[in-house]
């Protein structure tokens, strides 16, 4: 039962932040060091991504289906082709040095340092006056969608957040926030669901049944908080500015070094 009820909380914990620009990685691993889960920043971390990203599919499932009926209509193409473009820098990075960020970078202090220095860059972001040019996801421009793409590389720290990068990203290359938030869901389907699906058979023969069941009550908790994750932050982005995100960052990064500091997260 305590098994089981360490995977429904690291589920919850990765659907509610991991579309959120408040760094899911962070949370899982400030959360499984909590519940004294031993597999912290591993492969179920990353698996449980997957219901998530169902969550997504779920969520566009009527344009991704009009979509994949006019696959062959310009505008389909464009966005897909922006979408690939912004997948394939961190793609690329991660594969040359996923095992080497897993062995250094998966700690509290450098998730509490990321998510400061994220939330200093969301403030940075909504200070900053710049043209707005894109309000559809279809309207996004390749050079628009690398800058997105470069953003999204330095998610491959733990505590710096993709969906707040990526958001930051198509800010800076100048999406209006609904635009830039939308975009970033979108390119979570193919960064997070190959990097699920990469983990998972890289990682299949040193599994076992009880982990399987594990892993997959943690993806279906994740699925349904995510989805209403999802929901509720582009009703929010159409009213609201990430300020509140930036400075959930900046304080929540703090107590996290104060908690080690003082020996209380090792």
């Amino acid at each position: 039962m305590n098994e089981t009820l360490s995977s429904v909380m690291l589920g919850v914990t990765e659907g509610i932040t991991e579309f959120l620009p408040v760094s899911s990685t962070g949370h899982l691993i400030v959360t499984s060091k909590l519940l004294g889960v031993e597999d912290s920043g591993g492969t179920f971390e990353i698996v449980i991504q997957l219901g998530a990203v169902l969550a997504v599919i779920w969520h566009y499932r009527h344009d991704l289906f009009t979509q994949a009926r006019g696959v062959s209509r310009p505008e389909v193409k464009r966005q897909w082709g922006s979408i690939l473009l912004a997948f394939l820098p961190a793609a690329v990075l991660g594969l040359l040095f996923s095992s080497w960020i897993t062995q250094h970078l998966f700690s509290v202090p450098t998730v509490a340092t990321a998510l400061i220095v994220g939330g200093i860059l969301m403030l940075v972001a909504e200070s900053l006056s710049y043209r707005v040019s894109t309000r559809e996801v279809g309207q996004v421009r390749p050079l628009q969608a690398l800058m997105v793409g470069g953003m999204q590389c330095l998610a491959l720290i733990p505590g710096m957040s993709r969906s707040a990068t990526t958001i930051i990203g198509g800010m800076f290359a100048g999406m209006d926030r609904s635009t830039a938030t939308a975009f970033s869901f979108y390119l979570s389907i193919p960064t997070l669901g190959l990097a699920t699906l990469y983990a998972l058979v890289k990682n299949l023969s040193a599994l076992q049944d009880g982990q399987l069941l594990s892993m997959l009550i943690g993806m279906v908790s994740a699925f349904f908080m995510a989805l209403l994750a999802v929901g509720w932050l582009l009703r929010y982005v159409s009213k609201h500015n990430f300020r509140v995100f930036a400075w959930y960052r900046i304080l929540f990064g703090g107590l996290l070094l104060s908690l080690t500091l003082m020996g209380v997260l090792a």
